[in-house]
C-alpha cells in the first residue's frame, strides 16, 4: 500500500503522506467549551497523520449541537487550542480545525439563554440530544431570518480567524452529516421560498457564502469543505443529489479552496462525479458500498489507485491506533476501538490505546 505514503500538496500544505485523520466528536471538553491537557495528548499521539482534522468545533454559542464539545469563539477556547496545535507542530504534524454549526441538531439546554436552535426551516430533526439527565427530543427549530444568516456567516469567518490565532494550519467547514450547512442543502430540511431555498442553486447559496467569507478571512488555501452526498444523517434528505452536488461544486470551485472532503455512504457514483467536476485536491472517507463501515486501509489504497481521491481519511482506525501509519506499514495488527468510550469520559478509550512498539 505504498500509495498511502506518497507526499501530497493541498493548498499551501505539504503532506508527507496521504493518511488523513477524520474529524470525530469525542465530547471531552470542559463546560466552557475549552479543550484540556488530555486533548493535547490525544492529538499529539496522532501527529503522524498527513493531516489531522479535529473534532467538530462550534463557531458560536448557538452553534453547539452536543454536550462537552469545544468552541472557537472565546479567548479561553483559543488559548486552550493553542496548546494542542503547538504540541502537534512540535511533533511535525499538521492540523485543521473542523468548524460545525449544529443548526436544528441542538437544544435550549445547551445555551445560557435557553434559546431555540436555528435552522433554514422550522422542521425538527426527529432525533434526540444526550444529556446527563437522559435523552431529550430535538425541538422544532426557529427559522433563520436573513439577518440570522448574515450573522452566522460572519460567525464562521470569525471562528476561522480565531483558529489561525490558535495556531491551526487551516479549517474545514462541516457541510455534511445533517448539520446546518447540510440542512440548507437538503430539500427535506430546507423549505424556504426566498433566495436560500427552492432550486439547487439557492440551496447551496448558504454553504458557498460561508466558504467565501472564511476564505476571504484566512485565505482559501487554508480552507477545506466536507460533504456527504446522499447521507440522511440527522434526518436530512436530498431528492436531487447529483444535481445538488454539481451546483455545490460549481459554487465552491472558483474560490480556490485547499480541498473538498467527501464522506461516502455507499455511493461511489457520487464520488466519481464530484471527482470529475472538482478542480482541486479531494480527500475521501471511503465507504464504496452500503454497510462498508469502518473503512479499511485497503479501501483507502484502492481509492488512490482508482484515481477517485488524492488522500484518504479514516476515523475509527485513527481513534484506536494512534500510530496508524506504522501499523499499516507492518500489515497490522490493529487495536479494536471501544464504542462504549467514544463519547465523554476520561483517558480510557481516548489516550490509552497502545502503540505497536509498546
Amino acid at each position: 500500500m505504498d500509495e498511502l505514503f506518497q507526499p501530497l500538496s493541498a493548498g499551501k500544505l505539504e503532506l508527507p503522506n496521504r493518511l488523513v485523520m477524520a474529524p470525530m466528536t469525542r465530547s471531552r471538553a470542559g463546560e466552557a467549551g475549552e479543550v484540556t491537557e488530555l486533548t493535547v495528548e490525544y492529538y499529539t499521539q496522532r501527529a503522524g497523520a498527513g493531516l489531522i482534522v479535529t473534532e467538530a468545533v462550534q463557531p458560536s454559542v448557538g452553534g453547539q449541537g452536543y454536550i462537552w464539545t469545544p468552541g472557537l469563539h472565546t479567548d479561553g477556547q483559543v488559548a486552550a487550542w493553542r496548546a494542542v496545535t503547538g504540541a502537534v507542530h512540535a511533533k511535525g504534524g499538521r492540523i485543521f480545525a473542523q468548524l460545525m454549526h449544529g443548526g436544528r441538531v441542538g437544544h435550549p439546554s445547551l445555551y445560557p439563554d435557553g434559546r431555540l436552535p436555528v435552522a433554514p426551516s422550522p422542521i425538527a430533526s426527529g432525533g434526540k440530544l444526550f444529556t446527563p439527565d437522559g435523552l431529550l427530543d430535538h425541538p422544532e427549530p426557529r427559522e433563520m431570518t436573513l439577518d440570522d444568516i448574515t450573522r452566522t456567516v460572519q460567525d464562521f469567518a470569525d471562528a476561522a480567524t480565531n483558529a489561525i490565532e490558535a495556531g491551526f494550519d487551516g479549517i474545514e467547514l462541516h457541510g455534511a452529516n445533517g448539520y446546518l450547512i447540510h440542512q440548507f442543502l437538503g430539500d427535506g430540511s430546507n423549505r424556504r421560498t426566498d433566495a436560500y431555498g427552492g432550486t439547487v442553486e439557492n440551496r447551496v447559496r448558504f454553504g458557498v457564502e460561508v466558504a467565501a467569507a472564511v476564505a476571504d478571512a484566512i485565505g482559501p488555501e487554508r480552507v477545506g469543505f466536507r460533504m456527504s452526498p446522499g447521507n440522511a444523517a440527522n434526518g436530512v434528505t436530498e431528492s436531487d443529489t447529483p444535481e445538488l452536488y454539481s451546483a455545490l461544486i460549481a459554487g465552491l470551485a472558483p474560490l480556490g479552496l485547499a480541498y473538498v472532503h467527501v464522506l461516502e455512504t455507499g455511493n461511489r457514483d457520487a464520488t466519481e462525479r464530484i471527482r470529475a467536476e472538482w478542480p482541486g485536491a479531494l480527500i475521501l472517507n471511503p465507504h464504496p458500498t452500503p454497510g462498508s463501515f469502518p473503512a479499511s486501509p485497503e479501501d483507502g489504497a484502492a481509492a488512490l489507485r482508482d484515481g477517485v481521491a488524492d488522500a484518504v481519511a479514516f476515523g475509527t482506525l485513527w481513534l484506536a491506533n494512534p500510530d496508524l501509519p506504522a501499523r499499516i506499514k507492518a500489515g497490522g495488527p490493529y487495536n479494536e476501538a471501544d464504542p462504549d468510550r467514544f463519547y465523554g469520559g476520561d483517558h480510557r478509550g481516548y489516550t490509552d490505546y497502545p502503540a505497536l512498539n509498546a
